[in-house]
């Protein structure tokens, strides 16, 4: 495992979250109160940020900045099983280090944790077992048809996801975790982390059952 795909699954995941917890803390402001369109504002930018790092890291890393991708393409025999526990680590890591940087940004507290975003219930977790297993269908789906699209694919799926789910989409557990770390808009109570990142390796796990059935690997 070489030190340039560390850095970029790191550095990458970071601008994920700095594109989620940013743009939920400058629509917040800016939205005096409508959530929905503060929800639409944090969408878009994260479809946004989502589309360029993908396009620009994937030739790098896989641009997986998720473990539940990480655990997915293993499952598949795409990617070493040895690799993934120095994947999974640098993505969380760096998921922190985006909250962290947004923070800053916006002259908040650097260390905080989600007291008021209360992400819990049956539909919710449901809401992520779907959202992980539309993730992973895009995006093998894509690699099989037209893997030139699977940044255009994966942006545009999260937009949408954002507002099809109840959860709005979480669909990664280094996400999660990083935004336990953040009491603002995009924050999650931290008590509640543990069930969505549960959800999600179900969906990962209904992916696995399914998808190769459509999108056979490669021999």
């Amino acid at each position: 495992m070489s030190a340039q795909k560390l850095l970029a699954e790191g550095l990458g995941t970071a601008f994920l979250l700095i594109g989620v917890v940013g743009s939920g803390i400058m629509a917040q402001n800016l939205a005096d109160g409508n959530i929905a369109l503060a929800l639409l504002a944090n969408a878009i930018a994260t479809g946004c940020i989502l589309y360029s790092l993908i396009t620009t890291l994937g030739p790098v890393s896989g641009a997986h900045f998720n473990p539940a991708v990480t655990l997915a393409f293993a499952l598949r025999g795409d990617f070493a099983w040895k690799d993934a526990p120095a994947y999974v680590g640098v993505q969380v890591a760096g998921g922190i280090l985006g909250v962290w940087a947004s923070h800053i940004m916006f002259d908040l507290p650097v260390l905080q944790a989600s007291a008021t975003m209360h992400r819990t219930g049956g539909a919710q977790w449901f809401s992520e077992v779907i959202a992980t297993f539309g993730l992973l269908f895009v995006i093998f789906g894509g690699l099989k048809s037209r893997a030139e699209a699977v940044p255009t694919l994966v942006a545009l799926y999260i937009t949408g996801a954002y507002w099809y789910t109840s959860s709005t989409s979480f669909a990664n557990p280094a996400v999660t975790i990083a935004r336990g770390f953040s009491d603002t808009f995009a924050g999650i109570y931290p008590g509640h982390i543990f069930m969505f990142i549960v959800m999600q390796i179900i969906g990962v796990g209904v992916a696995h059952l399914i998808l190769p059935r459509l999108f056979p690997p490669k021999d």
